[in-house]
């Protein structure tokens, strides 16, 4: 079972999910609480991507990079966030001592399936709009994030055990 990254669907779920809420925190943890949904419901990840443990959280690897690609931090990006082209898809500014995340243009439908849509819908309305510093305390709830060492991936399998259905997914997955 291994994660696979596909950039240009990783851009339009945070383009989607920025027509919702501007707050970084509040975009990469709704994109976290999607994918398990995702996960519980049909047994993948929306954009495949790895997730991080890192100090304010479970952090999507590829996502974040899109961002910061668009943010303009210093880092050897791979050639497919360069290739995705994000900073024509999305605009990101430091406000004081949050990122905002703001779409340019409309997601590409093309990209999200239904059931991305259902997921990423599901994750929007509980969290996207939800007090960062309550959301702080939920994600550091997440068995898997607490499993993990800091700054390191965290387990697929340990996120699809976190599931109330885990067992069976991850059985489904193995099979």
């Amino acid at each position: 079972m291994h994660n696979y990254l596909d950039t240009q669907k990783a851009l339009e779920a945070i383009v989607y999910v920025s027509q919702k809420t501007n707050n970084l925190f509040n975009v990469v943890k709704t994109l976290y609480f999607a994918d398990k949904f995702h996960l519980e419901n049909y047994g993948r990840l929306i954009t495949g991507d790895r997730y991080i443990a890192m100090e304010d959280g479970p952090v999507p690897s590829g996502a974040y990079d899109l961002i910061k690609f668009v943010r303009g931090d210093e880092f050897t990006y791979n050639s497919k966030i360069i290739d995705a082209h994000p900073e024509k898809a999305i605009k990101v500014v430091r406000d004081g001592k949050e990122t905002m995340v703001s779409p340019l243009r409309e997601y590409d439908p093309d990209y999200l399936s239904e059931s991305d849509i259902e997921c990423l819908d599901k994750s929007i309305e509980l969290f996207a709009k939800m007090n960062t510093s309550k959301l702080w305390d939920i994600v550091h709830q997440e068995e898997a994030y607490k499993k993990t060492p800091p700054n390191k991936t965290m387990p697929i399998s340990e996120i699809i055990l976190s599931l109330p259905n885990g067992k069976d997914v991850l059985e489904f997955l193995n099979s």
